[in-house]
């Protein structure tokens, strides 16, 4: 995987049943890595490394996980999205899903995940900095 910039990536994959479709690119201090199909044991390897792919320069403070287009999510996700949280704190990031769907959000209550987590309900109420919201919010990368 080539190193982000400013400019999004288009999502690699498809959009059939049972695809993942991952995008990253950088806001500023933000790396918005964007999860769109089904994260489950068969498309968990495509998103392992994203999240965690180390940022250049130190300028990443924080990474959201934008997961608005996330479809399904099984405990293998789960596990994924929970680990790239740790691989972040190791390398002094915070990692914050946002924008979970129902079912989604249901999985990360049963499992208590969201006391871990820090969920945003969506891309533009996740503040652009590592402070409470002192920045704004995150805008999505636009698309190509």
């Amino acid at each position: 995987m080539s190193p982000p910039s400013d400019q999004p990536c288009e999502p690699a994959g498809g959009d059939e049943s049972g695809d993942l479709r991952i995008a990253v690119g950088d806001r500023g201090p933000v790396r918005i890595v964007t999860v769109v199909g089904e994260l489950d044991r068969d498309t968990a390897d495509e998103l392992r490394a994203a999240p965690a792919h180390p940022p250049s320069a130190g300028d990443i403070e924080r990474i959201v996980v934008d997961l608005a287009g996330l479809r399904f999510c099984d405990s293998t996700g789960l596990n994924v999205l929970l680990r790239a949280r740790l691989d972040a704190q190791a390398a002094g990031l915070g990692l914050e899903p946002a924008g979970p769907g129902p079912s989604v959000a249901r999985l990360f209550a049963i499992t208590g995940a969201d006391g871990v987590l820090r969920v945003h309900a969506d891309l533009r109420t996740a503040p652009a900095a590592s402070g409470e919201g002192s920045a704004g919010p995150v805008e999505p990368p636009e698309p190509r």
